[in-house]
């Protein structure tokens, strides 16, 4: 327990006096480094973890949450139960198969992905409000193409463009590649580039006939209601279809994941050193509190003050000092967090340069998500960081001999 006297005395060593000066600017020095320090980690990690949900809603916005693939026989859609209905929101077949687009004397390798007509009404990349064009009679020769492979072979909707697929023609002269021309009906955006510049989207029996597949090849894809808990449900999925293939869209893109949560890791230690560096000066700060208040410390030991009492008291100003200034971080962290989009607008338009640009990160606005688990975290690690450096000036206060100390002073 902390006595009356003992707040007492860390209030009036809190206290800025004048001739304290420079005590005084080591403290504030460690407050604001201290304080910057906490609301930096807030800012970055609230940035890292929007830029990852934005690109984690951008891919499972276009891929499948869950894909099955068969190996030697057809998917029996007799699997497809109640218990599997029960985690999706839709269940649809595709199939894909890689071509060339030969337009304008360019050629350019595309992935195709076929859907039944239905099923493309599902797909939320053909859904959104940046899609152009019309799905309807997307059971004949139309294409679905990306904004960027329109850019790149300047296609507009209605243009014609030819596809020549790997599988052959048997001709007088031998074997041919197969032709076919297609007709661009709509134009998407799915906000990456990589989807948006290589895959296509035409009706599935016109590209099974195309590439000359076998309809019982075609996968099964899955989309959940909760793709958050991606690994519990792949895990029911399995239990369906033993005898098939099951991925997730976590499984095609692990290392891009990897990557983002290596990176977030390391710059949450890079960061944590503005903290350690700003906390040390809490040492210099007690150190040298510790030489100026020496008489005042032979005076209260004289007047049966205990060593322990001497030890809470340095202790608490310096614990006091890195807990404001971690509290001070984190409304100058979150604050800052809500709204940076505002702050990038402004600094943009005050120094009239791009930050963030749309055509480079390909995300209309700073992306931030204040995670409670971080802010706890940060706070956890600032606060213990504070109390591990203030505990040597304690110490080195209470070991202070009474007798010497007045008689010197």
């Amino acid at each position: 327990m902390i006595s009356t006297l003992e707040k007492e005395i860390t209030l009036r060593f809190l206290k800025a006096r004048k001739k304290d000066g420079f005590l005084n600017v080591i403290s504030i020095f460690s407050f604001i480094g201290i304080s910057l320090g906490v609301a930096v980690l807030i800012i970055v990690m609230s940035v890292m973890n929007g830029f990852r949900t934005e690109l984690i809603n951008k891919i499972v916005g276009f891929n499948s949450h869950i894909t099955v693939k068969p190996f030697s026989t057809s998917i029996d859609e007799d699997k497809i139960n109640n218990k599997l209905k029960l985690i999706s929101k839709n269940i649809i077949f595709s199939n894909s198969g890689e071509a060339i687009i030969l337009k304008n004397n360019n050629t350019k390798g595309i992935v195709l992905r076929g859907y039944k007509y239905n099923d493309l009404l599902n797909l939320e990349v053909l859904t959104n409000e940046k899609f152009k064009g019309e799905l309807n009679q997307f059971d004949k020769n139309f294409i679905s193409i990306g904004s960027e492979l329109s850019f790149s072979l300047d296609l507009e909707i209605g243009d014609e463009l030819t596809l020549m697929s790997p599988s052959g023609v048997q001709t007088i002269i031998g074997s041919m590649p197969k032709q076919k021309t297609f007709i661009v009906n709509s134009i998407f955006n799915s906000g990456l580039a990589e989807f948006d510049n290589n895959i296509a989207f035409i009706e599935l029996n016109i590209l099974e006939e195309f590439f000359g597949y076998d309809p019982n090849e075609r996968n099964l894809e899955i989309y959940l209601k909760n793709p958050n808990n991606i690994e519990s449900q792949k895990l029911i999925v399995k239990q369906v279809f033993d005898d098939e293939f099951v991925f997730s869209w976590a499984d095609m893109n692990s290392s891009l994941f990897s990557a983002l949560k290596v990176e977030r890791n390391v710059m949450f230690i890079i960061l944590s050193l503005i903290i350690i560096v700003a906390a040390f000066n809490i040492i210099s700060g007690l150190t040298i509190l510790v030489k100026n208040k020496t008489r005042d410390i032979a005076i209260l030991k004289s007047i049966g003050v205990l060593n322990k009492s001497i030890i809470k008291i340095f202790f608490l100003v310096g614990v006091t000092i890195g807990t404001s200034a971690t509290i001070f971080g984190i409304f100058l962290g979150v604050t800052f967090s809500i709204y940076i989009e505002n702050f990038r607008q402004f600094l943009s338009s005050v120094f009239n340069i791009s930050l963030f640009p749309e055509e480079i990160y390909f995300l209309s606005k700073m992306p931030s998500e204040i995670n409670p688990t971080s802010i706890i975290l940060i706070s956890v690690c600032s606060i213990f960081i504070t109390i591990l450096v203030s505990i040597f000036p304690a110490f080195k206060a209470a070991k202070l001999d009474p007798i010497k100390s007045l008689k010197y002073e």
